[in-house]
């Protein structure tokens, strides 16, 4: 029998070789799935001789990310802040800058959060679900106009023990009652140009729908800065996760629509990537 840290170097050099990022990461994570324990603990068992039926068990999830279905979807979930979420081909998988979007808003509000959250376009709950673990206090509510988005996002709400997040169906704001005094949104914000030159990842196996908003990406989040003053609460809080150059659009918008301030933020990269407004 093959050792683990044989079958982990051929995955590697396979990986490379039909082009996947980080081969050697995706190997390890994969490896350390069919094994159920950490890629720390991976790094222990390297001269393990891997079986037959553990081999069995990890040949067709390697051959699924040789086709470039991304790892989240094989391995079944996903990590964002200190909720583990199921992750599945029924909505878009959260990326850092999402998780960053969270990370801010909870510093932002401190010990003060705010009463009531919306969070638009919810997806499989990351952001909605993150920010009522952080604020055990806060009513939010969760819309997605995806049946099948929302039934994953209450699947982790009540893995995670958060079942009193609100959870809609309604195209944006069409089904929403009420003000908030938060509302925070990851929209589709990419162009069609930009889809066609996305990681095979993205473009095959990802929901378009949840990703690109017209030709120039500003579709979605047009609608959302028109319509979110009638739903936010005197001083409330609009923040989206945007594209990188279309914040100047984004400010001007917001003026129109009535919003008092509004300012970007960057992502750890230095990247004009969230966008405030406040009413």
């Amino acid at each position: 029998m093959q050792s683990v840290l044989e079958i982990l170097q051929k995955t590697t050099a396979y990986f490379e070789q039909k082009g996947v990022p980080d081969a050697k990461l995706n190997a390890e994570r994969l490896m350390a799935h069919v094994l159920e324990c950490t890629r720390l603990d991976l790094y222990l068992q390297f001269e393990r001789p891997l079986t037959e039926d553990l081999l069995a068990a990890l040949r067709p999830l390697v051959g699924r990310r040789a086709k470039r279905e991304p790892l989240q979807y094989i391995i079944g979930e996903t990590d964002f802040l200190d909720l583990k979420l199921k992750c599945d081909r029924r909505a878009l998988i959260p990326r850092q800058e999402t998780e960053e979007l969270a990370d801010l808003l909870i510093r932002h509000f401190g010990k003060t959060p705010p009463a009531s959250v919306l969070d638009l376009g919810t997806g499989i709950g990351a952001l909605a679900l993150s920010l009522a673990q952080a604020w055990p206090d806060a009513a939010v509510t969760a819309v997605d106009v995806s049946a099948d988005a929302l039934a994953l996002a209450r699947e982790n709400a009540a893995a995670n023990e958060l079942e009193r997040v609100n959870f809609l169906q309604s195209d944006w704001f069409a089904a929403v009652n009420g003000s908030f005094d938060l509302i925070v949104t990851n929209p589709p914000y990419l162009t069609e140009k930009e889809m066609t030159t996305a990681e095979p990842e993205v473009v095959k196996f990802e929901p378009s729908s949840a990703l690109v908003a017209g030709d120039d990406g500003l579709r979605d989040l047009e609608t959302i800065i028109e319509k979110a003053p009638k739903r936010l609460t005197d001083n409330g809080l609009l923040v989206a996760e945007t594209g990188i150059s279309q914040h100047a659009v984004l400010a001007d918008m917001a003026r129109r629509a009535g919003f008092a301030k509004s300012e970007s933020q960057k992502d750890l990269d230095g990247r004009p990537r969230f966008f405030w407004a406040w009413k």
